[in-house]
């Protein structure tokens, strides 16, 4: 799928179960499947060839909390595999690397030290990325649960030819929701810098993987999350692939 719009299907973790939050709210999480391995299974049948997944109760504690269950994702299949959720130290980016894991997720590490994701990004090429999780275009940190006053643009500014490998962009005010993705958000991201975007939050229907392919703008997005909508059957894992231009 050389140069095709990337889907990544989520698996978000909490408590060894795949759930689906509401604007990030742990409070309002729905259980999708007890067994993350046969998740990661699930999704590769359908065909897609990638997985994104998120430490949830990792993200507020600020240490991984789910690594049974990533470690069980990654012995179940061999599609890439990128982590996000409480990964703030070198040490553990080096873990999960050795672990297996196709690229790290760095989101509050990103806001608090960005040194630690240049230095990461030079050591291990195209296997850093930035999470960015926005709301009202500010970037908020700890599993969402503060809002800094620090720009969404602007943060992505100061990783700009440090080797990066993406940014995924949350709206928050969007994910669960299934309301649609905030195309202009994403592509305000996407102009502003050089490192490919993936966007996240809110994907209600296949027509949202066109209009980001189609977003009009100086960089193209790069790929989407595909998470709520997948889970609850809104839609279909052909008709996205297609709508991705993946054969």
């Amino acid at each position: 799928m050389t140069n095709a719009f990337e889907l990544w299907p989520a698996i978000d973790l909490k408590d060894g179960t795949c759930v689906r939050l509401l604007r990030g709210d742990m409070d309002k999480a729905t259980a999708f499947n007890t067994d993350p391995a046969d998740q990661a299974m699930r999704f590769k049948k359908m065909g897609f060839d990638r997985l994104h997944v998120v430490d949830l109760n990792g993200a507020f504690a600020g240490d991984s909390a789910n690594g049974d269950a990533v470690r069980a994702i990654l012995a179940a299949t061999d599609m890439p595999v990128q982590l996000g959720g409480g990964i703030r130290t070198r040490a553990q980016i080096d873990a999960w690397l050795d672990a297996g894991l196709s690229r790290v997720i760095l989101g509050t590490a990103a806001l608090r030290d960005p040194d630690l994701v240049k230095t990461a990004a030079k050591a291990f090429e195209n296997q850093i990325v930035v999470g960015i999780d926005a709301r009202d275009g500010r970037v908020a940190v700890e599993g969402w649960a503060e809002t800094s006053d620090m720009k969404a643009v602007e943060l992505a500014k100061q990783f700009e030819g440090c080797g990066v490998a993406a940014l995924i962009v949350t709206d928050i005010s969007r994910d669960g929701t299934k309301t649609g993705i905030n195309v202009d958000f994403t592509a305000e991201m996407a102009d502003a810098v050089s490192i490919p975007v993936i966007a996240s939050g809110g994907l209600a229907r296949v027509e949202d993987i066109s209009a980001l392919r189609e977003a009009k703008g100086r960089r193209a997005i790069a790929g989407t999350i595909l998470g709520r909508a997948l889970y609850d059957g809104d839609i279909d894992p052909a008709d996205a692939i297609k709508a991705a231009g993946a054969e």
